[in-house]
């Protein structure tokens, strides 16, 4: 057992895995959790998510030696304040936000001395959200990073890479700076180019609703289950993760302008070792079991 008391703030979709994998494992005595809502708590007890959900933040972390902060980015700093006065000394705080930078800023200045920050980032999820989305397998063979802060115990930061490891996860530590930007290639821009094209549809007066809906396996489906995220989570990435989010979009812009070049000129030598370089790219995360070559992308045959 790593740790006597877990208290998860936030019970979404993160959290909730996090709880069943932690029974998984036996890794905690005891797990708490707070949400926000009087429904989410209701939920969250109706379904046995967590030991005992708690009414207040400062309940719910008291006594407790990890604290994972699981609300939307743009909230942590404010749950921070909260809970930094009833923090136990020895105690971790770590959190499972897309954006570290931002973060750390945030949440560091409240914590008071004595308590171990050690940010994490598990990369892990699906497009549905809230407390009985979760299941215990999401962050089997998934990655968790985690970013480290100047002051950021030794021990603490091995005691919770042990933690995700038995949760499921392979491990890795990086710097904010790099994570954002690691993140903004593989999930923030990816994001909002699914919500654009989906938006583009959606203003396209000349393709029916029904078409879209009735036509969508032909690769619409795909953009839609990522663009069908929690929106007031992509928000806040999007808010906080401005700097690396934006030089990624420009990126993607110059590629999008080249390819658009070599469709009007009719340059298909362009255009095919394009998609030859990039086919070759989904074949490496196949290879490293990121995810399947199944027909249905190993999503429980989606149609």
């Amino acid at each position: 057992m790593m740790y006597n008391r877990v208290a998860l703030i936030g019970l979404g979709l993160i959290a909730s895995s996090m709880f069943w994998a932690m029974k998984r494992a036996n890794v905690a005595g005891e797990v708490t959790g707070f949400a926000r809502t009087q429904e989410t708590r209701d939920t969250a007890r109706r379904i046995g998510l967590c030991d005992r959900v708690c009414d207040s933040v400062a309940e719910a972390v008291e006594g407790a030696d990890l604290i994972v902060l699981c609300v939307p980015v743009g909230a942590m700093g404010a749950i921070a304040a909260e809970m930094a006065p009833h923090l136990a000394p020895g105690a971790t705080v770590t959190d499972v936000g897309s954006v570290k930078r931002a973060v750390i800023d945030a949440v560091g200045p409240h914590l008071p001395e004595g308590v171990h920050f050690v940010p994490g980032h598990p990369m892990a999820g699906t497009e549905h959200s809230g407390p009985e989305s979760g299941f215990a397998e999401l962050f089997d063979n998934r990655w968790c990073l985690l970013v480290p802060t100047e002051g950021s115990d030794p021990a603490a930061v091995a005691r919770l890479r042990s933690y995700w490891e038995a949760l499921g996860s392979n491990v890795e530590e990086m710097e904010p700076e790099r994570h954002d930007l690691v993140c903004a290639v593989t999930s923030h821009a990816p994001h909002l180019i699914a919500y654009t094209m989906v938006g583009v549809a959606d203003d396209l007066g000349r393709v029916t609703d029904s078409e879209v809906v009735k036509f969508s396996a032909a690769g619409f489906r795909d953009f839609t289950r990522i663009a069908a995220s929690d929106p007031t989570m992509w928000r806040d990435v999007f808010l906080t993760n401005k700097d690396a989010t934006l030089e990624i979009l420009g990126r993607f812009t110059e590629e999008l302008f080249a390819l658009q070049r070599a469709i009007r000129t009719g340059d298909g030598d362009h255009l095919h070792d394009y998609f030859t370089r990039t086919r070759a790219i989904r074949r490496g995360i196949i290879e490293a079991g990121q995810d399947t070559d199944a027909p249905d992308f190993g999503r429980g045959g989606v149609r």
